[in-house]
This record gives structure tokens, sequence and C-alpha cells, in this order.
């Protein structure tokens, strides 16, 4: 077997070493009186995350992690690790998130921290085989692009070339001129980057986002998938996940579909009738507004997913389709957890002439947005789509305080090293 020394514990006529890896934890027994001198003397001169390998035979031992012991034969030392460590990783010496973030390689050899990253894993594959049985193909869309994808201001400008260029948004342009492209129903899980000035517990300035489109759908169909899916990685994680998500200690149960659905006007009702701070129709909701109406949902169905829907068009990206009848409303969606937005999509507008007006009517230039606006004159069919932050997503799930606990090199506004 080959490690980590995670502990070395000398009782003087014994001597256990526990050998870590990725998987846990392993007993390395050297009894005095029965072993080398030799071997027992440099078992307990071995330095704390040093990195060794054992050979020996495996005995049966109920009290020793897993239930088994090793009796070495040999122990090579393969690199000697320096004293003292950055953080300890016995979990016996907390550590705030700066110190762990500052040496990640060393938090990362916390078992705590490898679970998080193996439901991560865990649930990324799952995403995947979902879409890929439902007759999804998996894209990958450009990073660097030459103008906003979505119309915000919150862009990360580079040097490409001679030309000015910028970090891309979203893949929510492109995934739209796949649709044009007869592609159908298409997904991408890849990083996006928001440029904006947040320093909170649940935003990242490069995250992950979880991305689909669909041809000949509407809203509601694709808020079906979106449901579907989470609930089919809740049983994945569920299934495949039991030891790290008893490392965490945490308890999951497959959320009920369908999600409610809240209309826009409803959400503004709940808020109202339970807080003295009132929202007002074309108010956006803040934090505030997401935990009353989130408890209002627990208490009511005791589900923490839900869907808020029916927005006004005005608050909506140009791309939202606002309804025939009554324009003043899009068909757009919110999915929410009780704690957080986890998701947004709408049905998208694929009539050129009200996406040129819609694009217009949010300050914004056409001609910026040549490439993709062609897309729509040979031949669009309706559709619809949404992404999904992948980092809260996990947040939620494992209800873990920090978003940086669940990105293994997080970007902020303060970090760009590690």
């Amino acid at each position: 077997m080959a490690g980590w020394v995670h502990e070395v514990r000398d009782l003087g006529g014994i001597c256990f070493v526990v050998l870590r890896d990725r998987e846990g934890k392993a007993q390395v027994t050297l009894v005095k009186k029965k072993i080398d001198k030799e071997l027992f003397d440099a078992a307990r001169r071995l330095v704390r995350e040093s990195v060794i390998s054992v050979t020996g035979s495996v005995k049966f031992e109920e009290k020793a992690p897993n239930g088994y012991e090793l009796l070495p034969e040999e122990i090579t030392v393969l690199n000697v690790s320096n004293s003292p460590l950055p953080m300890d990783t016995t979990g016996k010496v907390a550590a705030e998130l700066d110190t762990r973030l500052d040496s990640r390689f060393i938090d990362l050899r916390r078992a705590e921290t490898t679970a998080v990253f193996k439901i991560r894993h865990q649930a990324l594959q799952a995403i995947r085989e979902y879409f890929v049985e439902n007759g999804f193909i998996e894209t990958a869309t450009p990073k660097v692009v030459a103008t906003a994808t979505e119309g915000g201001t919150a862009l990360f400008p580079i040097t490409y070339f001679d030309r000015e260029a910028f970090l891309n948004q979203s893949p929510q342009l492109f995934k739209q001129i796949l649709m044009s492209g007869g592609f159908d129903r298409v997904f991408e899980i890849g990083p996006i980057f928001r440029a904006e000035e947040h320093d909170t517990r649940r935003h990242l300035n490069e995250a992950t986002s979880i991305d689909v489109e669909v041809s000949f759908a509407d809203h509601f169909d694709v808020m079906e998938i979106l449901e579907n899916l989470v609930a089919y990685v809740y049983a994945q994680v569920i299934e495949k996940c039991k030891s790290s998500l008893e490392t965490l200690e945490v308890e999951l149960k497959v959320p009920k579909t369908p999600f409610l659905k809240l209309t826009y006007d409803e959400v503004i009702e709940i808020i109202n009738a339970r807080s003295e701070e009132k929202m007002h129709w074309g108010d956006d909701l803040g934090t505030f507004g997401e935990h009353i109406v989130g408890n209002y949902v627990y208490e009511t169905t005791g589900e923490s997913h839900y869907f808020i829907i029916d927005w006004p068009t005005e608050i909506k990206p140009f791309y939202a389709m606002p309804y025939e009848d009554r324009p003043e409303f899009s068909k757009s969606f919110d999915m929410m957890h009780r704690t957080m937005e986890l998701s947004s999509g709408a049905q998208r507008i694929h009539i050129p002439d009200l996406l040129k007006s819609r694009i217009e009517s949010q300050g914004l230039n056409p001609d910026g947005f040549e490439f993709y606006l062609k897309a729509f004159e040979y031949g669009m069919p309706p559709h619809a789509g949404w992404g999904m932050g992948c980092e809260r997503f996990i947040m939620t799930m494992l209800g873990t305080e920090n978003i940086r606990d669940t990105v293994l090199f997080p970007r902020d506004r303060r970090r760009l090293s590690p």
C-alpha cells in the first residue's frame, strides 16, 4: 500500500502508523517484540504527511479502521514532509477557510474536503448520464468572445492579439445558434466568467455552468427536464456516495417532482404578507425575499426546490419570449432552492424582428450581435433552455456554508492564487 502518513502513535511496545490515501485510512501495526528493531525505530520516526509505501500482510482486526490492519515487512519513505504543517489534516485543530485555501494541497488531504469533490464528481457524471439517456449532444462553446453575450457590463476584458476580447459570461448565444444548426437538444458543462464585485459566501467570478437548449420546446418542457435532472442526480449521489455523505454527516432525500410553480405575482404576495420590507412589481428578488419565499415553500410542502415563473419581461434578458397576450410578462423561470437561486431559463425569442427590437429596447446595439442574429434569418425553430450553477447546486445539496468549499481553486475578487 502507498499513501501519506496521517498519524504515528508510539505506545512504547507497540507503534501504529495510520496510512491515508484518497479512499480512506489503513492501520499499520508494529509490535516491538515481533518485528525487526530497525523497522520499528524507522516507523516511530516517520514524519506526518510524508509519503510512504508499505509491504506486508493483511490481518483482520475489529478495532482497526475498516476492520483490518497491515503487518509490515518493509516501509519505504518516498518523500519526507516538512514540519510544521501549514494546517492540521487530522481535524483536531480547526483552520479558517482562507488558511485552507492558501494551502489547498494540504486541505484536499482532509476526508471532509475529499468527500465534497467525490460527490461533485458523481453529480457531474450523473448529469452527463441523464442528458445522454435523454437524447442530448454534449457541446463546447467559445470562452473568448468579441462582445458581451447577454448585454451585461460585468465582463473581463483580455488582449486577443491586436484586439480587445472578453471572457464569456455564458454559452447562451452560441447554444441558440446550435438550434439553428439543427442540433435539437444540447448540453454543455463549462466555465463562465462574471466580473461582478461581489464578496459573498455564494458568489464566484469563475464558476461552472450546466447549460441546456432544446428545439421545438417551451419553458414548461425545459422546466420538466430540469426538475427531473435534479431528482436523478440526488438519487445517484444517495446511491453511490454513501461513504462521502457519512463523512460529511449529510442525509439526503430525493426531491419530489414536479416542483411547485409560483408566479412572480404570487411571490410578491407571499413576501408582502410576511414582511414589512415590501416588494413592488418590477423588482428583482433579493436575498431577503428568497429566504421568505423559500421558507414558505418548505413550511407548506416540505420540499426545498421550486420554480418562480412568469417574470416581468423588462427584468429578464432580451432573448426571453414575452407572452403573446400579455407582453409585459415573459415565458421565463428561475429554479430556486429555499436558500438561493440555482437556475434561470426561458423560452427564447426565435422571431428575428422581435429579437432585434428587444435588443434595442435594452439599450444595446443589434450590430454587435450580427453573428448571433444571422442564425435567426434562415429558419430558427422555437426553442427553450436554462443554465444552472454547478457550485450552487452542490452547495445547496450538501448544506456547505461557503461556495468556495465546492470548487478546487476558487476565483473571487480577492483570490487569484493558488
